[in-house]
């Protein structure tokens, strides 16, 4: 009994670190993110050494300072995320989208060759769904709810600027439409879920798109 006991604490504190961690990556993201709206191409030196504390405290003993270049900063908070992710104990084999990990955005040219990324729903794991599976469908959700509000208020300031607006609203455009579509998305996840639960449901995870 006194095992399971320190066994139960041990777990708890695990999962409260890595929650802690993915609460500051996601707040890495953030600031990575505004960046990039405001069209800044290089991360400043406290952001870079934000990035590399992160890496320490996830486990990496001396990891290099992180590159200059903003999109690289913003793939490599990306690959903590999901090494973070992967760590839940309840999905140890998380599946894959095919050819990169799930949750992993892709990239998309909005016009002028300004690149966006997608953000896309991690996909369900191998045993059946579960609440831990759907607190990640959640946060990608709002994550695209947020990318979506700072695209938007770039787009108000450069309307008001008058300069590079209809650019702004292009990518704003495009942040919409993700959110929207992983939201409706969410929506028919958790729908096919609760009819599973239901009494005479069947079980095993939704299918795919």
């Amino acid at each position: 009994m006194a095992t399971a006991t320190v066994k139960d604490l041990t777990y708890d504190a695990e999962e409260v670190r890595r929650r802690a961690l993915l609460e500051e990556s996601d707040s890495l993201l953030d600031d990575v993110e505004k960046l990039r709206l405001d069209d800044e191409t290089e991360a400043p030196p406290q952001l870079r050494e934000a990035i590399r504390a992160l890496q320490i405290r996830l486990g990496r003993s001396n990891p290099p300072l992180p590159p200059a270049a903003l999109h690289a900063a913003h793939d490599l908070v990306f690959a903590v995320q999901q090494r973070l992710m992967a760590a839940n104990p309840k999905h140890p084999r998380p599946n894959r989208h095919a050819g990169r990990p799930g949750g992993q955005p892709v990239m998309t040219v909005v016009r002028e060759n300004r690149l966006w990324k997608l953000l896309t729903l991690p996909p369900p794991p191998s045993s059946p769904p579960d609440d831990s599976w759907l607190e990640l469908v959640d946060a990608t959700v709002e994550r695209a709810w947020h990318r979506w509000s700072y695209a938007h208020q770039h787009a108000r300031r450069a309307a008001t600027e008058r300069y590079r607006a209809d650019l702004a609203l292009a990518v704003a455009r495009t942040a919409w439409s993700n959110y929207w579509e992983l939201s409706q998305e969410a929506i028919r996840i958790r729908a096919q879920m609760r009819a599973r639960r239901a009494p005479g449901g069947g079980g095993g995870p939704p299918p795919p798109g």
